[in-house]
């Protein structure tokens, strides 16, 4: 035996020797194997030397010494490849070989060999104030519960004492503020398809111990969560999928059983729910799945769509635009056949580009009724590549350039964008973009199913009653565990911790009872929209540790925001799949900031309708009969499923009686996460009604946005007149916006005209370049450059955030010449391209709503004031508001302030 040469059982490693000691006699030279166990009947542990000449000596391990011996206490007990970890007092460990476990309330040892054991960090969470805390809170909420509610907040407390404290758990990093890195995966499939967003999102998910994933309405949030289980299961990993309840996740079993994957899944949570499930369990595919191509071929098309995914994004991006550019484009055509009797000139020949078109605007609107000089003619050559200037040497031609070079750009803006969207379409095309899509779809479930069929077990059957005690086998049969937030714990055997959680509709989940989920799993995906409906706190009077674990104030997914900041990563699902573009584009506009890209098409449908009810106070009891008789005059396609909405439970009750069984009819707070063909929302109030705390609930901007989005083809808006359109809220967007892309839109009868938005955004930029490379001792120009800065300042402001505003806006493309008050000088002086400084608009609905002038030294003169007094008359016909600033005025920013007030909302999104 060679025990220097580290050669046989009792060498560790070269520097370390286990040395074996019986009765102060060194056994270890004359022994080749040693074995520890205990005695029942002597109740006490015994050592065991076995010799070369196969001859055994026991002893009591009391008369034992062996080295090295170690004691390891305040960690958690488990074993490898074991989900379940046991407290312990103490452990013993013996020669590295054996580890005698000493388990809290139980004085008799157990021995397990080393290699079967694992210790994990204990940590003393549960006794520091955030556990503190969220118990105090469950503990109140018990307090303040009767019934079944009561009942159900003791359930959450016991579950809550059962947690864990296992340092590597995502609640660990919930209560530290730690969110720990992973390591990726070499390989991913994608199952159930994939765009641009939703790979991002499956990366990221398993990047970092905590993510988040928001997935506004109809962007694909059910098929990224299937894809992510479809990862967890290749990785061998098990998961609980939660929500606040379990209809939420309805959407990801009914997918999995379509992909005849659903065997995978322990359906559990309540009581009810766990007997169903273990009363027809369903059985494992015994037919081995057809041949699947190897991980490197899948990762190869990976790849290769990877490189298109941009371009499919893109190309939706621009036939978006293209949309929304058609539109205006026939807005101007429009006003220019109303209002213009001069003709257009030629302009093809200076083959400027959009964004030269819009410099070339602001520079002949600076020149104005001003003679042209060499150094103008030298800009004109130079930045326009014109050389002659009799077609625009006065006045009047150069308005005709004006109005031709605004047709101009929206016809090469126009061009442009069509041929790169041509161009993003060829890639796709020759590229064969759809058959890889496919390809790679079919080629990952195949792999997925052929990997499952290798690694899921047939035969072992389970019970309601057994499935506990043999949870480690369980979820290797069942990786998937399907419950509420409520029951999770009470679902999974006792100290157990999954791979991981993903918890659905993370925006309704209270703080208290999500973090149950939080404390059974070492990594968390929370899943969730922070712009629709949140969850309604319980209301506790406990102050909490720090700002963002405040149970009454924030959701769950909020929290885990506030906490992580910039620490948790986070995909936005962009790609929009549920309703017609003019309906989600609403949503987009005003919720999203327009980071959505609709991937659905705009073929010309009558997408959106708006009924205003005649004036009166029909509302009765927070219901609205006349809102109802209404819909009469609709026309309804019996194939297309209907959904009738309502903030309001009279008014859902009222509709019963009043409206075809066929429809769907449900508050918008129990609509979320569900769609119909067609969706009437009526918002029930009238004038009477419209107090400011009535008002604050229907006008609400998460109920407005589910309402909205629940439609895929066709919105209609049943309101009543007057009632929300002087609020300038939500509600009062949406009216703006379906009158602007309705096909029955009363634009064109209004006394202004909205705006030509895509038009002056860039001609906004080309004054401002033009601005800066003007003298800045001229007082004119400075002062406006002051008066813009003031005015982003405020707009930037949670309260502005509805409002834009443009600049050099013509009089004439502000109102409506049909306004028969105009006086003839009136008229004259609009034909003849009289500006308004600033122009205040809605974002959405692109309303005009205020007039702001800056008024210098010139405005002094007899001349000039006859000037103001026409352009202020022309705006009080018009009912736009106007505010002028002198330039020798102080408090110029509180006077912008004052003015905006009355569009002012504090009800926005954040």
């Amino acid at each position: 035996m060679q025990i220097n040469g580290c050669k046989n059982i009792l060498c560790v490693n070269k520097k370390t020797m286990i040395s074996i000691y019986v009765d102060g006699d060194n056994k270890t030279p004359k022994i080749t194997n040693w074995t520890l166990r205990y005695s029942d009947t002597q109740g006490e542990l015994l050592l065991t030397c076995h010799f070369r000449s196969g001859k055994t000596y026991t002893r009591p391990l009391a008369a034992c010494t062996i080295t090295p011996t170690e004691e390891v206490r305040g960690k958690l007990l488990g074993k490898p490849g074991s989900l379940l970890f046991s407290y312990v007092d103490k452990v013993i460990m013996y020669g590295r070989k054996y580890a005698v476990v000493y388990y809290p309330g139980n004085n008799k040892p157990y021995v397990m060999k080393a290699d079967d054991i694992k210790f994990s960090p204990k940590t003393s969470l549960k006794t520091e104030a955030i556990f503190s805390y969220f118990s105090a809170v469950a503990q109140a909420r018990i307090d303040h519960a009767t019934g079944s509610d009561k009942r159900i907040a003791e359930n959450v407390l016991r579950q809550m004492e059962k947690i864990v404290p296992h340092q590597d758990t995502a609640f660990h990093a919930y209560c530290t503020g730690q969110n720990q890195s992973r390591k990726q995966a070499k390989y991913y499939i994608y199952p159930f398809g994939i765009n641009e967003s939703q790979l991002n999102a499956v990366e990221q998910a398993f990047s970092s111990q905590i993510s988040l994933i928001e997935g506004p309405p109809g962007t694909g949030k059910t098929q990224t969560i299937l894809n992510i289980l479809a990862n967890i299961l290749l990785q061998k990993k098990t998961v609980a999928i939660l929500s606040n309840n379990n209809a939420a996740v309805e959407n990801v079993y009914e997918k999995l059983q379509k992909a005849e994957l659903d065997y995978l899944v322990a359906r559990l949570g309540s009581t009810d729910n766990r007997k169903t499930f273990f009363a027809a369990p369903l059985n494992v595919p015994s037919e081995e799945p057809a041949s699947a191509p190897d991980i490197h071929a899948i990762e190869a098309i990976r790849q290769k769509l990877k490189l298109h995914l941009y371009a499919q994004n893109q190309a939706a991006q621009l036939q978006g635009e293209i949309d929304e550019l058609a539109i205006e484009h026939q807005h101007l055509l429009q006003w220019q056949r109303e209002n213009l009797t001069i003709a257009p000139l030629p302009i093809e020949k200076y083959k400027l580009s959009p964004q030269k078109t819009t410099d070339l605007m602001a520079y002949i609107s600076h020149l104005a009724m001003k003679r042209i000089t060499i150094k103008d003619r030298i800009k004109l050559l130079m930045n326009f590549r014109i050389f002659r200037i009799k077609p625009f040497d006065d006045w009047e031609k150069r308005k005709s350039l004006i109005y031709t070079l605004q047709l101009h750009y929206y016809e090469k803006s126009l061009q442009h964008k069509k041929a790169s969207l041509a161009v993003h379409q060829k890639e796709l095309e020759d590229n064969q973009f759809k058959t890889l899509l496919n390809n790679l779809t079919n080629s990952s479930m195949a792999y997925l199913k052929n990997h499952l069929y290798q690694h899921i077990p047939h035969q072992e059957e389970f019970s309601e009653s057994n499935y506990n005690k043999k949870f480690d086998s369980f979820v290797n049969r069942y990786p998937i565990i399907g419950s509420s937030t409520h029951s999770i714990i009470n679902s999974i055997a006792n100290n157990a911790i999954l791979d991981y959680v993903i918890i659905d509709e993370a925006s309704q989940q209270d703080i208290i009872p999500g973090i149950l989920g939080l404390g059974c799993t070492r990594n968390l995906i929370i899943v969730g929209d922070r712009k629709q409906l949140p969850h309604v706190p319980v209301n506790i009077d406990i102050t909490p540790p720090t700002e963002f674990y405040n149970c009454a104030k924030y959701s769950l997914l909020d929290s885990c925001i506030g906490i992580f900041n910039n620490r948790l990563p986070t995909t936005l699902l962009k790609e929009h799949y549920r309703c017609h573009p003019k309906i989600i584009q609403f949503c987009n506009k005003q919720f999203y900031n327009n980071q959505l890209i609709p991937m659905t098409q705009d073929t010309g449908e009558n997408a959106l309708s708006l009924i205003v009810t005649a004036k009166g106070n029909h509302t009765r009891n927070f219901s609205n009969l006349r809102e109802l008789e209404s819909l009469g005059a609709l026309e309804w396609d019996a194939q297309n499923s209907r959904g009738f909405i309502a903030p309001y439970n009279a008014q859902i009750s009222l509709s019963q009686t009043h409206l075809p069984g066929d429809f769907v009819k449900s508050t918008v707070h129990k609509f979320q996460g569900r769609e119909c063909d067609e969706i009437i929302f009526s918002t029930v109030l009238d004038k009477k009604n419209s107090s400011q705390k009535n008002i604050g609930f229907v006008d609400d901007p998460y109920l407005i946005n589910v309402a909205v989005s629940r439609a895929k083809h066709n919105f209609t808006l049943v309101t009543g007149d007057n009632v929300f359109t002087k609020k300038n809220g939500h509600i009062a967007a949406l009216i703006r916006y379906i009158e602007y892309y309705a096909d029955d839109s009363q634009i064109y009868h209004s006394p202004v005209i909205s705006a030509f938005d895509l038009l002056y955004e860039e001609y906004d930029q080309s004054l401002e370049k033009l601005k800066a490379r003007l003298n800045p001792n001229d007082s004119k120009f400075m002062s406006e450059q002051i008066a813009a800065r003031l005015l982003r300042d405020i707009l930037s402001l949670q309260a502005y955030q509805a409002i834009t505003f443009h600049t050099q806006v013509a009089l004439i493309q502000l109102v409506s010449l049909t306004n028969n008050t105009f006086t003839p000088r009136e008229l004259n002086f609009m034909k003849n391209r009289a500006c308004c400084d600033f122009v205040l608009y809605f974002k959405v609905g692109k309303t005009p709503i205020g007039v702001i002038e800056v008024d210098g030294r010139s405005h002094s003169t007899e001349e000039q004031a006859e000037r103001d007094e026409l352009k202020n008359n022309i705006l009080k016909k018009s009912n736009i508001p106007l505010l002028r600033l002198k330039t020798i005025d102080s408090n110029i920013e509180e006077k912008i302030a004052e003015f905006l007030i009355p569009w002012s909302s504090d009800s926005s999104i954040t």
